[in-house]
């Protein structure tokens, strides 16, 4: 349920709450808060809350630290994890200076003007996030091992799989929040999960994975037990993905979604620094169905972009390589653009590569294009890149390739 300003109020006064988070998160995606009083609500939505920019890494140094954060009325959901009487409620936020200008190292603006940059051209995005994470042991001290909680393998049952019950409550505290889980099941790795979202449009999409994260962390914290989703956290063992499906509408016989890829296939090498922004991501790329070449193909997960059996509705594009790591409002923004830069221009799709890229030999993929092999690599392809120029604030362009 999207809330206006006024049922927010309303919602407030009426439920007992006593504490408002509101939430954003820095350029990397990690989620930041600050909880305000009920008294407070109606100054937030009238003139913004201020914070310490400064503290955030990335927004600001002492002599230039406050910035406004100003609460969507819309994301408002409550944390059922958190008491019954007395409630906390969260919304998410966007970032202006004082003034009242835009912040530009605010993403979650970012992804929405090119949501409404794709709408005036007449398009619609839609974006599924399934993102997988590893479920460790706490120590005495409660502090994180690397011991995973079983040693189950993919969709395995119980007794094996030991995170059946902890999955459960992740998905059911989703449903509370007004999230739609669509699958979960245990992943290849040991102590790996996944859970998979029904598609919906790219801002709410890219809110639902920040709100995911918390709440996996949150559960598995409750359960006496350590959520990880960096990209590598056993050497060897599958690395944590963050699979994308994307779908536009209109879509009539399905040649949108042939220009799409297209479009975001010409883009993924210098975008993939903000997919894939850790130095373990690139521990991850080319091994253990996690992709290395710039290639696609239909129902095969050794491709780059695969396309799942799928029909109407629900036909999509999964993009494979991205991981946890990434902040979902970049990524999603620079999908959009690439995916609308295709459809805009119709740009063709290559040939299908119709073989398993993991068991090929080296003649079998000489004529790919390779995603960057480092960490260093990916920053050299984004730096100069007109594309990425274009559409990512040179401040967080610069943040993301630091040297």
């Amino acid at each position: 349920m999207k809330y206006s300003k006024e049922e927010v109020m309303q919602y407030v006064a009426e439920e007992d709450v006593k504490f408002i988070r509101l939430a954003f998160c820095d350029v990397f995606g990690r989620q930041k808060n600050i909880s305000i009083m009920p008294d407070e609500l109606d100054r937030a939505f009238a003139y913004g809350v201020a914070f310490d920019a400064s503290a955030v890494a990335g927004f600001g140094d002492e002599a230039n630290s406050d910035l406004f954060l100003h609460p969507d009325p819309e994301t408002l959901t409550w944390l059922p994890w958190r008491p019954e009487h007395g409630k906390v409620v969260r919304m998410f936020c966007s970032i202006t200076y004082p003034d009242g200008r835009p912040f530009e190292c605010d993403t979650r603006s970012l992804l929405q003007k090119a949501v409404g940059d794709a709408a005036k051209a007449g398009y619609t995005f839609f974006f599924g996030a399934e993102q997988e994470f590893y479920l460790f042991e706490l120590d005495e001290k409660n502090q994180p091992t690397k011991t995973p909680y079983d040693t189950a393998g993919y969709m395995d049952i119980a007794p094996d799989d030991k995170g059946e019950n902890v999955r459960r409550e992740i998905c059911l505290t989703l449903e509370q929040m007004g999230i739609r889980p669509e699958s979960s099941h245990h992943e290849e790795g040991p102590g790996q999960n996944e859970i998979d979202f029904r598609y919906t449009e790219a801002l709410t999409a890219a809110d639902n994975v920040m709100t995911f994260q918390t709440v996996v962390r949150t559960v598995a914290r409750r359960s006496g037990l350590f959520a990880d989703f960096s990209p590598k956290p056993i050497p060897d063992e599958p690395g944590n993905g963050f699979h994308i499906n994307m779908s536009v509408r209109p879509d009539r016989s399905s040649e949108n979604l042939t220009h799409m890829i297209a479009g975001v296939l010409d883009r993924i090498v210098p975008m993939t620094v903000f997919l894939d922004p850790s130095g373990d991501s690139y521990k991850r790329l080319g091994r253990l169905k996690a992709p290395r070449f710039v290639s696609w193909s239909a129902e095969n997960r050794s491709q780059l972009v695969r396309i799942p059996a799928a029909s109407s509705e629900f036909r999509r594009a999964e993009l494979r390589s991205p991981d946890p790591a990434a902040n979902p409002y970049i990524a999603f923004a620079l999908l959009i653009r690439a995916g609308l830069d295709g459809i805009q221009k119709k740009s063709e799709l290559p040939p299908p590569v119709n073989i398993n890229l993991f068991k090929a030999d080296a003649k079998a993929v000489s004529g790919l294009e390779k995603l960057p092999e480092t960490l260093a690599l990916a920053k050299a392809a984004a730096k100069n890149d007109g594309f990425i120029k274009a559409h990512v604030p040179d401040r967080i362009l610069k943040i993301y390739c630091a040297d």
